[in-house]
This record gives C-alpha cells, structure tokens and sequence, in this order.
C-alpha cells in the first residue's frame, strides 16, 4: 500500500461516498474507486460495503481506519520536521470561522502568523449552518482547526479550548413595553414573534434550548444569516431578539436589556479533532491565539 492509497481510503471512510471523497480530493471518482479496490487487493479483503444507495465501512474497513489516519498523520510530521529543518515550517492550514466575529481579528491574527510563518499556506472559510457545521467538518477532516460557539452536549468528537464567554441579551424595539425595564426574564418574552438566526447557529441552539427548558417553545419570525443584521429588524418591529452581548453597535431604537433568572451564555471556543494529534502549523497557531499578550480578542 502507498499514502495515496490510504488518503482515499481516509476520505470515502469519512465521507461515505466515493463522490464526495473525490470533490474533496480534488480528483474524479474513478481514480479514487481505482486506488480503494487496489488497496483491497492488497490487503486481500473488503474495506467498504456497497450498494446502489450507500457505502459503510466493513468490519475490516473500520479496523483500518485508525491505523491509516495515524499513518497519514506520522507522515505529515515526518515531512514537516524535514522541511522545517531545511526551509522553516511549512504545511497546509484550513481554518473555520464564523461571519464578522468581532471577538477575533481574524486579519490582525492572520497577519502576524503570516508574518511568523511565511511558509505556512492558510485557508479561510465560514459555514452555511454556522458552529454546528464547522463542528462537522472538522470531525471529517475537512477543517484543521475552528472558532466556534457551542453548547458542551454537542462537542463530541472535539478538542476544544474556550477563548471568551459572554452573557444573552434581549434586544427589543425601543417603544416596546419591556425595553425601559432593567432586567427581562425569559417567560416574559415567550408570547414574543423573534428575530433570529438560522438553526444550526450555536447561539440559535442555546436559545431555543432555553425556551424548551422553560416549557414555552418560540415563535421565529426571522432568520437572518449574521447577527450584526438582528437588530435592524428589531428597530422596525417585526420582532424581538435574544443574542450573545458580542459587541453590538448602539442601535437608534433598538433597546438592550439583561436577561435576568438564566445562567445563558455564549462561549467562543478554537476547536480541533479529539484523538487526532495536530500538525506543526496548527499547533503554532494555536500557540498564538493563546498568546493572551496578543490584542485579538
């Protein structure tokens, strides 16, 4: 067998799908279906089981998956250390974040790390749901490394380390009933029409979470894709909004009011695969994001 071999393997085993593991690769099907039938033939068995609807690891496949992903990643260190020794550290980063996270500089971080290492190639990119997609596509391999808000149930799967944590706020028209209180409970909005995000945003599941707990599931009137444009239809009256106090602008009337009898919060966290040990390039970034000496965050 060779790492070509094996890194398709990896692929279709994590994507259950010949298709997809080539569009990741980057390569057409038939060259990833050639390489997975000659590692068969070599290892003189069965990896996947496949039908006309799907494809699932066999008993041998998911014997093998750890190994070859260790594989893989030995090589990558192997080759790391050798062009670092020679040339400075090099690699591939593929990073997730969320849309204008104000928390993070992303440019400023960037910026210095580019400075830092040169070498290092570093992609960015958002997901259309938001944490819970990130999340996802770091556990397929096709993310190194992400920032992210999620409630703990669904970290699994992930080495996370959080970064800042900050409370919900009610924001709500300013000639509404409750704007001109100190303090609002959330049964008190209940009856409420929100504006929100769409599901699959961390902040989305923490609230409609809340809610639930309480017995009295909400009305989303709504979802717009970035929070920085909730309070905009909030000025207008279409509805009102619970969202982490990330740093919103001062809206001409749109009322910001604590949330009081709730511990809600939102948590930013930087997240890695769990039991995947991170390459040399990731490891330095993540050393820089958690430079707390760093004007960042």
């Amino acid at each position: 067998m060779d790492s070509r071999q094996l890194e398709y393997f990896v692929a279709v085993a994590e994507e259950l799908s010949f298709t997809r593991a080539a569009q990741r690769l980057f390569t057409v099907q038939s060259t990833v279906s050639a390489a997975v039938r000659a590692l068969e033939t070599d290892l003189k068995t069965t990896l996947f089981d496949r039908s006309t609807r799907r494809v699932v690891l066999s008993t041998a496949g998911q014997a093998l998956l750890p190994e070859a992903k260790a594989a893989l990643e030995a090589l990558d260190r192997a080759r790391a250390v050798v062009e670092e020794a020679s040339a400075g550290l090099r690699g591939n980063i593929r990073i997730g974040t969320l849309a204008r996270l104000r928390m993070v500089n992303m440019a400023e971080l960037l910026g210095a790390f580019h400075r830092k290492y040169p070498l290092v190639e570093v992609q960015v990119t958002t997901s259309p749901t938001g944490s819970t997609g990130l999340a996802d596509d770091i556990r397929h391999g096709r993310l190194d490394v992400a920032l992210l808000g999620l409630p703990k149930p669904e970290l699994a799967g992930l080495e996370v380390r959080d970064l800042a944590t900050v409370p919900f706020v009610a924001l709500l028209p300013s000639g509404h009933g409750l704007a001109r209180q100190s303090a609002v409970r959330l049964e008190e909005l209940a009856g409420e029409r929100f504006v929100d995000m769409p599901a699959g945003f961390g902040n989305r599941k923490m609230v409609d979470r809340a809610f639930d707990t309480i017995g009295m599931p909400r009305r989303i009137q709504i979802e717009v894709p970035e929070l920085t444009t909730i309070p905009d239809y909030v000025r207008v009256g279409l509805g009102v909004a619970v969202v982490p106090d990330l740093e919103l602008a001062e809206e001409p009337g749109v009322a910001k009011v604590p949330i009081k009898g709730t511990e809600l919060t939102w948590t930013l966290s930087v997240a890695t695969a769990a039991g995947r040990r991170p390459s040399r390039a990731v490891t330095a970034l993540l050393d820089l994001i958690g430079d707390s000496t760093r004007p960042y965050f």
